[in-house]
Order: C-alpha cells, then sequence, then structure tokens
C-alpha cells in the first residue's frame, strides 16, 4: 500500500520545514540526557534513596514507550502537525512541574509527562513523507532519525554547564523554553498533512500494549535493585510475555488495529525493527561508559580527571557527526539503498568500539571515538526510517515509525540496564564508593560490539532492491527527480476527477482500496482534478472518490503494468476499467 502526494501538497512545504521539524526532535532528544550530569547527586538534591531516585529517569523512559505508537496513530488519523504540538505542549508542561518542585513525587509525574514528547520524532518523519518531493526526502528523514542522538549529544555539555554554574531546576526551565520555541516554529512553518488513515483509534489495543510495555521495561530498568533472579523481576516478564501475548490475537483480529502486526511481520519491517534494538544498544554504551571514563580521577590510574563540562565537550562531537552524516547518507542511500548504508553504518560503529578498546589512555581519544561512532550511529539511524517508510502504507507511517522508535527506546533501555550491571559488578569499593574499573569499560565496549555483529547479521536478511528491467534513475538533480516522479506515477493509477458538469473537482480524497477492502493509498486531486496514486503489487483495486457537493464514486481497476488513464466522474454510477 503506498500513497503519493501531489506536487501541490509538496508544493505546500516551505525550505524551513525541514530544520523546524529537526529542532522539534533535538528538543524531544534533550530530555533522554538532561539529568546524566546531575544522575549522581539526585537522591540528595530529592531527599529521597537512591532505589527511588531511579525513577525519575525510569518514569521518562517507560511514558516514551508507551507515547510513540500511540501518538504515531493519533497523528495518522487526526494530523501529524497536530499531535506533534501535543505532545510538545505536554513536555512543557511536564518541564515546567519538575522546575517548580524539589518533591519526589511530582518530579517524577513531571518527568512521565515529558516522555510523551518521544512520540515527536516519528511524527516529524511522517511529516516529512506527506509533504516532501522524493528528491528531498531521503535526507530529511535522515536529519530527523539522527536528531535523537543530535539532541543527546548538544545537551550533555549545555547541562552540564548548567548544573556546574546555576540551581539544577534551571535545566527544566531551558527544557520548556526550548519546547514553547519548536511550538511557535511548528505554528507558524508546518503546515498540517491533508493525508489522514481509515478507521478508528485502537483504544484497548492501546491500553493492551501500554501494559505490555510497562511489565516488560519495568523488570529491565530496575531488575539491577530488584535482583534479576527475584520473584518480582521474573514475575512481571512473564506477565509481560502474557499481555502481549493476547495483545497481538487481539490486534490481529481488530479491523483498524493500533499496530497492524500482519505489516510488522514483512521482513523489511521485522529485520528493520530488530536491527533498530541493537542500534539502541550501541548508541547508550558509549552515553554510560566516555563521561564516566573522562570525569573519573586520575589518582585511579585510569581515569582522565576532567571537569563535568569538558567531559560534555568531548562527547559532543557524537551528536554533531550524526547531523553532519544526514546528507552523506541521502548520496549514499539514493545510489546503493538504505540497507548498504545501515550496514555500512553498523560496521563503522563495530570498527569504533573496537579501536575503542585500545583508546581509553587520553581525553583526545575519547574525542575520536566520538566521532567514529557518532558517523556509523549517524548512517544507521538514517537509514531505518527509509525502510520502514518504503514497507509500510504511507496511511501507517506515523504508527510504523512509532513502532520503530519504541524498538530503538527498548534497545537503550535494555543497554542501561545491562552496562549498569557489568560496571556496578566490576566496580572497586574506595572510600565507602563504589568506583567503575576499567574492565568494566573494556566489557561494556565487548557487549557493544557483540549488538553491532546481530545487528549486522539482522541487517543482511533484509531485502534487498527489486531487481528492473528498466535503466534506475537517481535524483541526482531537480531534473532526474522529476523524472524519477513522473517513472512512479507511471507504476500506478492516474487521471482526473470530474464533476457533474465535465469540469475538473479540486481537493478530491482519492482512495485506492486493495483486494482485502484495505486503504491501499490515497492523495487529493489537484486543481486541475489530476491525481496520481502508486501501486505496491500488481492486482485489482477500487479506485474512490469524493468531494464536498459531490456523490461518492467508485472504479474497479487491476493494475498489470503500464496502464491508460483511470478518470473519475463524479456524475456517474461506478463503473469497472480495466488497466
Amino acid at each position: 500500500m503506498t500513497q503519493t502526494t501531489t506536487d501541490r501538497t509538496a508544493g505546500r512545504a516551505s525550505g524551513a520545514v525541514v530544520p523546524v521539524l529537526a529542532f522539534a526532535g533535538i528538543v524531544v532528544a534533550v530530555m533522554q540526557t538532561l539529568l546524566v550530569p546531575v544522575i549522581k547527586d539526585l537522591p540528595q538534591l530529592l531527599d529521597t534513596a537512591p532505589s527511588n531516585a531511579t525513577w525519575v529517569l525510569t518514569s521518562t523512559l517507560l511514558s516514551g514507550a508507551v507515547a510513540t505508537p500511540i501518538m504515531g496513530r493519533l497523528g495518522d488519523l487526526y494530523g501529524k502537525r497536530r499531535m506533534l504540538i501535543l505532545s510538545l505542549a505536554v513536555m512543557v508542561v511536564g518541564a515546567l512541574v519538575s522546575a517548580l518542585t524539589s518533591d519526589l513525587l511530582l518530579m517524577i509525574a513531571g518527568r512521565t509527562l515529558q516522555g510523551f514528547a518521544m512520540g515527536a520524532i516519528p511524527l516529524g518523519i511522517g511529516l516529512m513523507r506527506d509533504m516532501l518531493p522524493r528528491e528531498k526526502l531521503g535526507s530529511a528523514m535522515a536529519l530527523m532519525s539522527s536528531s535523537i542522538g543530535v539532541g543527546g549529544g548538544l545537551a550533555l555539555p549545555a547541562a552540564a554547564l548548567v548544573a556546574q554554574h546555576s540551581d539544577w531546576h534551571t535545566l527544566y526551565y531551558g527544557a520548556a523554553g526550548l519546547g514553547l520555541l519548536a511550538i511557535a516554529l511548528t505554528l507558524l512553518v508546518v503546515p498540517e498533512s491533508p493525508m489522514r488513515a481509515e478507521g478508528t483509534f485502537d483504544l484497548p489495543g492501546a491500553l493492551g500494549l501500554s501494559a505490555g510495555l510497562v511489565l516488560f521495561l519495568l523488570p529491565i530498568t530496575k531488575g539491577s535493585d530488584w535482583g534479576w533472579a527475584s520473584g518480582t523481576t521474573l514475575g512481571l516478564f512473564a506477565a509481560s510475555a502474557v499481555v502481549l501475548v493476547l495483545w497481538g490475537v487481539m490486534e490481529l483480529r481488530v479491523k483498524a488495529p493500533l499496530v497492524d502486526l500482519r505489516t510488522t511481520a514483512r521482513p523489511a519491517v521485522l529485520f528493520t525493527n530488530l536491527a533498530s534494538i541493537m542500534v539502541g544498544v550501541s548508541f547508550y554504551v558509549v552515553s554510560l561508559v566516555l563521561p564516566q571514563l573522562l570525569q573519573l580521577p586520575k589518582s585511579t590510574g585510569y581515569g582522565l580527571g576532567q571537569s563535568m563540562v569538558v567531559a560534555g565537550l568531548l562527547v559532543a562531537p557524537l551528536g554533531l557527526t550524526m547531523m553532519f552524516t544526514a546528507p552523506v547518507y541521502a548520496r549514499l542511500s539514493a545510489k546503493y539503498g538504505p540497507k548498504f548504508t545501515l550496514i555500512l553504518g553498523l560496521l563503522i560503529i563495530a570498527i569504533g568500539y573496537g579501536a575503542g578498546l585500545g583508546l581509553m589512555s587520553a581525553a583526545w581519544q575519547s574525542l575520536v571515538i566520538s566521532v567514529l561512532l557518532g558517523a556509523g550511529i549517524g548512517l544507521a539511524y538514517s537509514s531505518l526510517p527509509a525502510l520502514i517508510v518504503g514497507a509500510v502504507p504511507a496511511s501507517e507511517t506515523g504508527a510504523a515509525n512509532g513502532l520503530n522508535t519504541l524498538m530503538r527506546s527498548i534497545g537503550t533501555s535494555v543497554s542501561s540496564a545491562v552496562i549498569g550491571m557489568v560496571l556496578a559488578n566490576t566496580a572497586n569499593t574506595v572510600g565507602g564508593v563504589e568506583i567503575p574499573t576499567m574492565h568494566g569499560f573494556r566489557v561494556s565496549f565487548l557487549i557493544a560490539t557483540g549488538a553491532v555483529a546481530v545487528g549486522l547479521l539482522l541487517a543482511l536478511f533484509l531485502p534487498g532492491r527489486r531487481p528492473s528491467n528498466k535503466p534506475q534513475l537517481r535524483a541526482s538533480s531537480e531534473e532526474d527527480a522529476v523524472l524519477e516522479r513522473a517513472e512512479q506515477v507511471l507504476r500506478g493509477f492516474r487521471g482526473r476527477v470530474l464533476g457533474a458538469d465535465g469540469s475538473p473537482v479540486a481537493r478530491a480524497k482519492v482512495t485506492l482500496i486493495d483486494r482485502r477492502g484495505r486503504q491501499a493509498g490515497a492523495t487529493l486531486s489537484a486543481e486541475d482534478g489530476s491525481y496520481a496514486l502508486t501501486v505496491p503489487d500488481r492486482g485489482s483495486y477500487v479506485v474512490a472518490a469524493r468531494a464536498t457537493g459531490h456523490g461518492p464514486l467508485a472504479s474497479s481497476a487491476t493494475h498489470a503494468g503500464d496502464e491508460r488513464p483511470v478518470d473519475l466522474d463524479l456524475s456517474l454510477p461506478g463503473e469497472t476499467v480495466s488497466a
């Protein structure tokens, strides 16, 4: 199922849309690393036990995991821009709640609200797909996907500087200000997408998925405190398995599910999501290891003795490199495809962690590791939305990318739990304080390398580009891009929507329905009544049109290669057309 955006729709997007959406993604990512500089001081700052203070981080993770696929589906149904603004607004409220309190429960409530902003990433990717011309879409989605790492990398030194010289609540005021700026820019620059999915919101599916995710992620994040073999941890894992299996059975029977599991089971989607978990694991390891290594005192014999701010600046190139990788990804993907760039990115990550095993003795070596890993993670992250977008219907872009973002979040959660356990079990106790050891850091890098190896294996199973008898057209120039879009139109249905008097009908909704009765694509007719829809596979389809003031029309059509135009006359009853 595929959707083609008309030139008129694409033309509504100004040149500022991409940087504004990317900025929104960066603001959201800031929430993930905002408290890293003050993690060790949270028990004292909140006057609570260390085990309770960890809920300040866990709550954001859990709410983000729950909100990401739900907000993606709501965006598909009711408008991606609308849900993007709602996500950012909830984040701003949460940041202000946290800024105004030092009470543990209120702080957790504020952090929970901040986690809802994670849905902005897939919503931004969906908006880009709906509005941007084909030749600009690859680099734009790459930048949006990489914004998770960019925001996280840039937030470290900024948050460290604020925490070192000001009250820690200032961090939340700054986050709220960034959120308000992102909302204002979105309202001014980003138009709403006219594309909508059919159906209603699957509330039981949302509740089931939420319960399953909380039951799964809770023991992952708290397993070190509770004990991995404890009854609580094992019981929650078992409960999550039961809930998620029952949820899956229910989703398969629902006409308009929250997550289309049949689409998710396609090899292109399944292996992309599994590889995303591995990329998430590898990304978070460096964020946990390098700042600690840099800040440990030199008296340990291996610590690099840097200040909080300097450590943040040395890790910041991780995010900057990811940002500058986006245009490189666009060129490589246009020539070789996103599967190639994912594999290349994973190979560079493996080289970065492999080299890092021997580059831990000087501060400048951390800079080298950050740049290498930033390039690899940037390529890998950039490839993921392109692989997903190419494998799912346009009407499910938000939900599918939301699920993919969730997979990355699961990867970072697993990484946090495993690396935290490794560093704790290999630590030395000095003066009553546990100090991570070099052995623990190296084991952490080896775990990241193993995750990348698994990711590479999964990436090899991804379907490659389909062979074509026609010469491949590459969008290396504006002219090539126009030709490529023309070729896409020839592989689908095209025609005009006409009124009772034979005049063209503008902004009529034209829907493509497959033989199972499901939407396979949708678009709006242009000012001259023309429309164009691509098809995912050859077969029988129904092309339906509806416009205000006109009766609906449905025409049957069979796609068998290059077809003649299918004109939709809203004054006539449905007709059968052979294409």
